[in-house]
């Protein structure tokens, strides 16, 4: 195995296992946190579109005013999250699974 400094190193089966298995709870971790993420724009978005918080609406303050329409802002974020977690879930199902390394044939997460 190779340090980062690009140098062999040979490591501990142990510490090999110990840095895989931290690898792959990193990437669970990315992944949680990117389907929040995720979670949280579509609920905005919901929560903006929704006839009782809009502009009008019987929750929405008169002495508001609406400069700019975020809903493109938030589906471009939404867009770009949902390409990360597609590829955050190959990473990990190939570091689960090394016997297959053709990324497209891989089940869904």
């Amino acid at each position: 195995m190779q340090n980062a400094a690009g140098n062999s190193v040979a490591q501990a089966p142990h510490d090999q296992n110990a840095a895989y298995c931290a690898v792959v709870s990193d990437l669970v971790s990315l992944v949680e946190h990117v389907q929040k993420s995720l979670r949280l724009i579509e609920q905005t978005i919901a929560r903006e579109t929704s006839p009782e918080t809009s502009p009008g609406g019987p929750e929405s303050s008169t002495s508001v005013i609406v400069l700019d329409d975020v809903s493109p802002r938030y589906m471009k974020a939404a867009a770009a999250l949902q390409a990360c977690d597609v590829n955050l879930g190959i990473a990990l199902r190939s570091l689960l699974d090394p016997g297959d390394s053709d990324p497209a044939s891989l089940p869904a997460l």
